[in-house]
């Protein structure tokens, strides 16, 4: 983690590329870290020196030697490499090598003041239609129960629930102002911004229970608008998964055993 993260009280890391984030960070911490000193050094060098009582006649001639350019050349090439070589390539593999595949588990994060719902997909591994217009205090996120894709679909609560070593995208959109879906543990964060749906994908490596903060000011109770991330393990995902998905009321043995025998795309990889 470093010793500069450590110290500074970094949470607990919980995800692949998390690793990378970290240490970026890290490095930007030892690089604030000497050029905050340096700038420490200097000033207070600078008030000794050029201190009135030894200086009673200003000298507007100013720095002669080239000591100066030299250091802030090094200064603009340290925070070029920063940015360059590892800021651009880790942002552009986060916006641009999202997974694909069966086994990737897919979740909509709605935000609202002062919660988050969790919309999953149900066996059928398609999201069902939503509309702004059908949102109401039984129908959370808006599903369009005309659509078949929706029928499987269900919501949690205040709790993201993902398995354990499967790659993760959540698309993250809100119904009323800008809130911001920070999972710390994960290393990455996402505006939640009404009328749009941006997405986001981590793979988590530790299996445990976190917050979930809300990181841009949304009102009142923005303090307190605070949810859980859970990674459970393959197997007990799968379980939980089972248990939430719905069961249509015609027909329901039926449908309970179309459910344990399809594989949806969050439980392709678990093998159950």
């Amino acid at each position: 983690m470093g010793i500069l993260n450590q110290w500074m009280g970094i949470a607990e890391l919980a995800s692949e590329h998390g690793v990378v984030v970290d240490q970026l960070l890290e490095f930007i911490h030892w690089f604030m870290l000497i050029l905050g000193a340096g700038w420490a050094v200097f000033i207070a060098v600078a008030i000794y020196k050029f201190r009135r009582s030894k200086n009673p006649r200003a000298n507007h001639y100013g720095v002669r030697g080239h000591a100066t350019t030299h250091i802030e050349m090094g200064v603009i090439i340290t925070e070029a490499v920063l940015l360059l070589g590892f800021a651009y390539p880790l942002w552009s593999r986060r916006v641009d090598d999202f997974p694909t595949g069966s086994n990737v588990v897919r979740v909509r994060a709605v935000g609202e003041q002062f919660r988050w719902w969790f919309h999953y997909c149900g066996p059928d591994g398609k999201f069902g239609r939503v509309e702004s217009k059908l949102v109401s205090s039984t129908n959370p996120v808006g599903l369009d129960m005309e659509d078949p894709n929706a029928k499987d679909d269900f919501t949690d609560l205040n709790t993201l629930t993902i398995p354990l070593g499967q790659k993760a995208i959540i698309g993250v959109t809100a119904k009323d102002v800008i809130h911001n879906l920070a999972l710390v543990p994960m290393r990455i964060a996402q505006d939640a911004i009404p009328g749009t749906e941006a997405h986001i994908w981590f793979t988590p490596e530790r299996i445990g229970a976190w917050d979930i903060v809300c990181g841009q000011l949304c009102g009142s109770g923005h303090g307190v608008m605070r949810s859980t991330l859970e990674v459970k393990s393959p197997e007990e995902f799968a379980s939980w998964y089972k248990e939430k998905t719905p069961l249509p009321a015609a027909a329901p043995a039926v449908q309970q055993a179309s459910v344990e025998a399809s594989a949806p795309s969050a439980l392709a990889a678990t093998g159950n």
